[in-house]
């Protein structure tokens, strides 16, 4: 790759390094150049421009990332669509990362443009939270490094997954002592079933007896079947010999490790009984504060109890204790994981037509399917969380014929006021929980759901990119993707010109997302269009249409 200084003459296709600004002219960082690009910097007097040209041993930062991202990336593992470079993994499920460090730190290896950034091995993890980034550092990776690093992912199981929790089933048995009261008791059942039915289990029993080595050994074998059988002294197991693990054998099972190095959580005693798993507990796990025996439980539901070495190479990370020299988080200050965006789209379908005559091209057939149906299951194949669709002209005919769809119908009853009377009922039903949403047009048929999940991933309001939207040769396109911040301008409007009025009025938010994508410009909204539109779907896959074809975006 190439990097320097590059005269005009030369320097099509080539990315720009640092973002220009001069007079009318803003052209950011990362911008691909093309003909009409650097006609435009000759007229204001631009000779040369810093940039990144490829060479054929290159490859994108875009489809490297991809590449070593899908090659990493196991089950219960989501990947992002690739942007700058990056590709963000998320978890689809609630249990435990696993990693294969030696494997990352390999590709971490291989060169200095090649990066993955983990969360820690065996943390939990929620849905939409995020595992992982694979990032390539300059405008690209050498061709030789992607292949090293894709070797490396698949040689063995993916070296990044999730493994989900199990539905675990719990019995807890409890030793007293006397002049225990029953309301100390009381709280370790409800202290433990909610720390059991967080991974997704379920206390289906709880008893109590002497603290006494044969009233203990009795209650374990008449418990019922579980899962796990989880047993809380009156007072803390000191040596393999005492109560707890004397009780255990007694039973019939096998005390296999006591004492852990992870504080607190000290005292845990690891047993088998049956082919299935005891724990003494030690005496933190009457608090909700995260100790060892949380971290072993954990393990248990996803399906991977510790072994005794394991448990014993727990010390390093394993000191949890709060203590004076560790700074607890600052007030107001979020210390959450980095999430998946959640992000509706709102697919806009209640126009009249009135370029159709009589026709109503939203429901006009193609291939089998009503026209509306493209940009609809498009947004449904996105990584969109969810998918409203605005009826308004003839809308009980429309949501019949998506009726087939897990989508949310809105009516607009003022349709005829105009496109940004349908964005005002759109908005108005999306979930509180969204961060954004993305403005789809039911009439632009070759919209792909990988443009969404394009701009998704480019959307990142801490960044300065909190209105996304796909450009091709130079033109802005459809759909667009706005952070929430901007709902209450959006609900505003009049009118028929939809959003992009906005932009304008906030360059300084604004992304424009490459695509390789014609589709972006493309509208249906005269008999024409969608009788050639029809005929050539009606024939197979077709290459996206010559923009000059299409009809006028709008949004």
């Amino acid at each position: 790759m190439f990097f320097g200084p590059l005269p005009l003459s030369d320097a099509e296709g080539a990315i720009l390094a640092h973002s220009l600004r001069l007079g009318s002219i803003a052209f950011k960082k990362g911008r691909r150049l093309s003909a009409d690009d650097l006609r435009v910097l000759g007229e204001a007097g631009i000779a040369e421009v810093i940039a990144a040209k490829l060479s054929d041993s290159d490859i994108g930062e875009d489809a490297a990332a991809t590449r070593i991202a899908a090659a990493v990336a196991g089950g219960a593992v989501q990947v992002a669509a690739a942007f700058t470079g990056r590709v963000n993994l998320f978890a689809e499920a609630h249990g435990l990362l696993r990693l294969a460090p030696p494997r990352i730190d390999a590709i971490n290896e291989i060169d200095e443009s090649v990066t993955i950034a983990t969360l820690p091995d065996f943390a939990p993890v929620e849905p939409g939270q995020m595992l992982a980034t694979v990032k390539i550092i300059p405008f690209a990776a050498p061709a030789d490094a992607v292949e090293r690093a894709e070797r490396i992912a698949t040689d063995g199981p993916p070296p990044l997954a999730v493994l989900p929790y199990r539905p675990l089933s719990v019995a807890l048995i409890q030793t007293r002592l006397p002049g225990v009261k029953d309301s100390v008791l009381d709280k370790t059942v409800a202290v433990t079933r909610d720390r059991v039915e967080a991974i997704g289990g379920t206390l289906i029993h709880d008893s109590r007896c002497p603290h006494d080595e044969a009233a203990l050994a009795a209650q374990i074998a008449g418990a019922p079947e579980a899962d796990l059988l989880l047993i809380a002294g009156a007072s803390a197991i000191t040596d393999r010999r005492d109560v707890l693990p004397a009780a255990i054998e007694r039973a019939g099972g096998v005390v296999e490790h006591f004492g852990m190095p992870v504080d607190p959580g000290n005292l845990l005693l690891l047993a088998r009984r049956e082919g299935k798993p005891v724990l003494g507990l030690p005496g933190c796990a009457r608090s909700p504060k995260l100790n060892g025996f949380d971290w072993v439980l954990q393990r248990i539901a996803a399906g991977i109890p510790p072994s005794r070495a394991e448990v014993m190479r727990m010390g390093v990370g394993g000191l949890l204790a709060e203590i004076p020299t560790r700074p607890l988080p600052r007030a107001g200050v979020s210390t959450e994981t980095p999430r998946a965006p959640r992000v509706t789209a709102l697919v806009l379908a209640a126009g009249r037509s009135s370029r159709m005559g009589p026709t109503n091209k939203l429901l006009a057939e193609v291939n089998g399917a009503p026209l509306v149906a493209r940009a609809v299951d498009a947004a449904l194949a996105s990584q969109a969380a969810t998918v409203i669709v605005v009826t308004g002209h003839q809308g009980e005919s429309v949501a019949r014929a998506l009726a087939d769809r897990p989508v949310t119908f809105v009516h607009n009853p003022a349709f005829a006021d105009g496109l940004s009377s349908s964005l005002r009922a759109g908005l108005a039903a999306v979930p509180s929980e969204s961060d954004a949403v993305v403005v789809c047009l039911g009439d632009m048929p070759r919209v792909a759901s990988a443009v969404i999940d394009r701009l998704i991933a480019a959307y990142s309001p801490l960044e300065g990119r909190a209105i996304c939207i796909p450009t091709t040769h130079g033109k802005q396109g459809n759909p667009v993707l706005w952070d929430r911040a901007f709902f209450v301008e959006m609900a505003a409007l009049s009118g028929d010109a939809g959003a992009k009025r906005l932009i304008g009025q906030h360059a300084d938010r604004l992304c424009e997302v490459p695509v390789d994508d014609a589709g972006i410009l493309y509208d249906v909204d005269t008999p024409d269009l969608l009788a050639r539109f029809t005929e050539a779907t009606g024939t197979g896959p077709v290459s996206a249409p010559d923009p000059a074809s299409a009809g006028s975006s709008r949004g």
